[in-house]
């Protein structure tokens, strides 16, 4: 199951708290371009692999007018120990109970090594200083993720 939405969309509105308990609203952007990227959990090996790359590249992605946003369903004191032990310089909002993670419809069935589970499926949406889904990513290339996000706004 993909994401229900698609570029073009009004990308839907979130408020949720991040790793320092402050308080982050998709509204809090409205005219920056914002890198929202859903990943399964905090401290894994393809999520730390994923959020490094966005790190080691978040000063090209200002460059380019990015905003980072992480969502996970981990607790906000998850993302704080992520956050410290690699030094993400950008939010990670906590949905533990997976408001935002629904919304944006990434959420459902997926194929881990040959088993059906329900999870998050990790996406990354491109959304445009007006609030609009511009690119979704339902495929990240991890080790390459903040390059394929700048190749596809050049």
């Amino acid at each position: 199951m993909a994401t229900h939405l698609q570029a073009g969309d009004k990308a839907p509105s979130f408020t949720g708290i991040d790793q320092d308990g402050n308080k982050i609203s998709l509204s809090d952007f409205k005219g920056q371009k914002v890198v929202l990227y859903f990943y399964p959990a905090d401290d894994t090996p393809v999520c730390t692999v994923q959020s490094c790359n966005l790190r080691d590249n978040y000063g090209l992605l200002k460059q380019h007018g990015f905003q980072v946003i992480g969502v996970s369903p981990d607790d906000s004191a998850s993302h704080k120990k992520f956050v410290q032990k690699f030094g993400l310089p950008f939010p990670l909002v906590a949905d533990p109970k997976r408001a935002i993670i629904e919304k944006y419809g990434v959420w459902g069935e997926k194929n881990m090594y040959g088993n059906l589970v329900i999870g998050l499926h990790r996406t990354t949406f491109v959304i445009d200083e007006k609030g609009v889904i511009t690119k979704i990513f339902t495929r990240p290339r991890n080790k390459q993720h903040a390059e394929e996000i700048i190749k596809h706004t050049a």
